[in-house]
């Protein structure tokens, strides 16, 4: 794995990636984490190698599938692109003898939260990480209005066809009272500042 230098002793680069690899390896094993997960509105780039037909761009339907030439309707919600490549792959192999699919993500449109109401710039935010808290949606919409009721605002959330709804209270989380207030935001909620 790693070479240690035997005429002047074991480099510096070495010993630390060896800590590395000891120290962290363990730790990446056991997170399991399972990389970004697929969602209707998300476009995906699809080519199968050395077949120039079976290059494009598809989206993830509202319904959480994907059609391909050949392959035709599959379920993309919820599967990281390997899981998609190879769901393809399995489907292509009928006709095509060893398939070489690569899956790579281009767009996630459908990785989006919503703020609206007394913000000074309500919308819709892209979520690049899977960390985004309500705080941290506030300050994406450049931060409440002096009018903002700070102690009634709500997260809404689907879950399984029901409306959730979420209280926040923006001043005990600027007092840092109260760990309820770090409320992790999914993509499709919505922010709502009266």
């Amino acid at each position: 794995m790693f070479r240690l230098r035997r005429d002047k002793g074991p480099s510096v680069l070495g010993i630390v990636g060896l800590a590395l690899a000891l120290c962290c390896g363990g730790v990446f094993a056991q997170t399991g984490d399972v990389g970004y997960q697929l969602r209707p509105g998300d476009v995906v780039a699809v080519s199968v190698w050395q077949e120039p037909g079976l290059e494009q761009l598809v989206l993830v339907r509202p319904d959480g599938g994907v059609s391909f030439p050949l392959a035709g309707d599959l379920r993309a919600e919820g599967l990281t692109v390997e899981e998609l490549g190879a769901s393809i792959q399995s489907r292509l192999r009928r006709f095509i003898p060893e398939p070489v699919v690569t899956v790579t993500l281009q767009e996630i449109p459908g990785n989006r939260i919503y703020v609206l109401g007394r913000v000074n710039d309500p919308g819709d935010f892209p979520i690049i990480s899977r960390d985004v808290t309500v705080m941290q949606a506030l300050s994406m919409a450049g931060g409440l209005t002096p009018f903002a009721k700070e102690r009634e605002i709500r997260v809404l959330r689907q879950v399984d066809g029901k409306e959730q709804v979420y209280p926040f209270d923006y001043r005990s989380a600027i007092r840092g009272e109260g760990p309820e207030q770090v409320i992790k935001l999914q993509p499709g909620d919505v922010v709502v500042v009266p």
